[in-house]
């Protein structure tokens, strides 16, 4: 372990911070490096920054699985300046372009209340917008090492990317699969999340070692029971809303907990509408 880090497989390492148990992945190859998630705060990316550099000294390349704050709102202090390359799906850095300061308020309202000090760093931290979209997939060398950035699908957003370190056998899923807790529905697509996971598990061996967005690192069985709970909850979804049912019908019934199930069925149901 360095300054936080494991390595889970060959210059491999995930970091988790604590506060909201974030994992940050650091694939080391032999010209360069690359960081997935950049934390929520420049705080916090400060911290990393240090961490990373106990791990590897090599030109550093930023990736965000997506645009909520606790993955991306560290990118100006891990850039650096000038900065350094930073990789996000095309709709994640237009988001991030395009209205940061809306995404500001929106993370700090969410964050206010249990964690203040948090809200507080976040409000102060300069937003740094990728430099490198990604539209389906593109891959990156990192000398000697290949990284593949894919866009699977709406999922947790419209705008997730996973990582692939194939030599490795590593796949960073972002929070399209989630451990600490229930997959998060505020933003998502819960009819197309499944989707979404069995186009990453197309990307997986037996013996692939999964990062999720939040949590502890899981095997590949894991993502294939999560996938089959968000098949149930799509299956449930989209049955309640052909008998008319109310959303809350579907938080009775549905995987994940009555909370995070009925925001996924209400998120369904602008699907099946047309408004989303």
């Amino acid at each position: 372990m360095s300054g936080g880090f494991v390595e889970v497989a060959d210059r491999v390492y995930v970091r988790v911070e604590p506060l909201l148990r974030v994992n940050v992945t650091l694939v080391v190859g032999d010209d360069g490096a690359l960081l997935v998630d950049t934390l929520s705060s420049a705080g916090q990316a400060t911290e990393l920054a240090a961490a990373v550099r106990g791990v590897t000294d090599r030109p550093l390349t930023l990736v965000n699985t997506h645009h909520h704050y606790d993955h991306c709102f560290g990118n100006a202090v891990l850039a650096g300046e000038p900065p350094q390359p930073v990789y996000a799906h095309e709709r994640a850095a237009a988001a991030l372009r395009d209205d940061p300061e809306g995404l500001r308020r929106e993370a700090y309202e969410e964050v206010r209340a249990e964690h203040p000090e948090l809200a507080a760093d976040l409000a102060d931290t300069p937003l740094l917008a990728p430099t490198h979209v990604v539209h389906t997939e593109t891959t990156l060398d990192l000398g000697g090492r290949r990284v593949l950035l894919r866009h699977p699908g709406r999922g947790h957003t419209d705008a997730d990317l996973v990582a692939h370190v194939p030599d490795a056998d590593v796949l960073v899923a972002g929070d399209l699969v989630e451990q600490s807790g229930p997959p998060a529905f505020e933003d998502s697509y819960p009819l197309q999340w499944p989707d979404a996971v069995a186009d990453l598990l197309r990307l997986t061996t037996p013996g692939t070692v999964v990062v999720p967005g939040h949590g502890d690192v899981v095997d590949v069985d894991f993502v294939r029971a999560q996938h089959a709970e968000l098949v149930r909850l799509a299956w449930l979804i989209r049955a309640a809303h052909t008998g008319g049912a109310p959303p809350e019908r579907v938080a009775a019934e549905a995987p994940f907990g009555a909370r995070a199930a009925l925001i996924a069925a209400r998120r369904g149901y602008r699907e099946l509408n047309g408004d989303a």
